[in-house]
């Protein structure tokens, strides 16, 4: 037996006062609008009526901490797993706008289909289907709920649906504690749904590339 469905869920506002593309750098935690919007996340999993046999997180404490509300109301410990975590980009630490007027930085643009900038797209979707598959094959059944970040969610969608992975950051479909499911079939993935439970006008959205 295997799982019956993997819910990738983006974790929710982070408290960033400032702006900062804060990528993988430590003490970026939930405000109080994302604590909400992760309990939407898991109010809408909840929702569907599906058992859920397994909670994996990133490592980085918005993750951790979107996962709170699905570990108390499955009753399971989140799985702490570096394949999930947030790619590297040279941008981390900045203020995005303010980088990209410095022509110095404009070296790191030179290749956006790798891109030049951070971790290599396919690098991305490598661990994530990576795991993704060993975490399905892992249980008996039920669903599974992965805590991770805008680009590696984004990526596995592309990487999904056989679409080139270079892309506008600008342009992903993957919104704060949004909800992106997929099944697999066989040896080959799908995406059956995409949901986006938690309001999320006006919040901070400029935490990575």
């Amino acid at each position: 037996m295997v799982a019956s469905r993997l819910h990738l869920v983006r974790h929710g506002e982070v408290h960033n006062p400032k702006r900062v593309l804060y990528g993988r750098l430590p003490d970026y935690h939930l405000s109080r609008a994302g604590r909400k919007m992760a309990s939407a996340a898991s109010d809408h999993i909840a929702s569907l009526d599906r058992s859920v046999a397994g909670l994996y997180s990133s490592p980085l404490e918005r993750a951790q901490e979107s996962a709170e509300p699905f570990a108390e109301h499955f009753g399971l410990t989140p799985e702490i797993d570096i394949r999930l975590i947030e790619p590297t980009n040279v941008f981390e630490g900045t203020q995005m706008r303010r980088s990209l007027l410095n022509p110095v930085n404009w070296w790191h643009l030179r290749q956006p289909s790798l891109p030049s900038w951070g971790e290599p797209y396919a690098s991305i979707a490598e661990r994530m289907l990576g795991m993704m598959a060993e975490a399905w094959r892992s249980v008996d059944d039920g669903d599974l709920v992965m805590v991770s970040h805008q680009a590696p969610i984004w990526i596995t969608h592309l990487r999904v649906a056989g679409l080139p992975l270079r892309h506008d950051p600008r342009t992903r479909r993957c919104a704060l504690s949004s909800v992106t499911s997929f099944e697999l079939v066989g040896d080959v993935w799908r995406e059956v749904d995409y949901a986006e439970p938690a309001a999320t006008g006006g919040a901070v959205d400029v935490g990575a590339v």
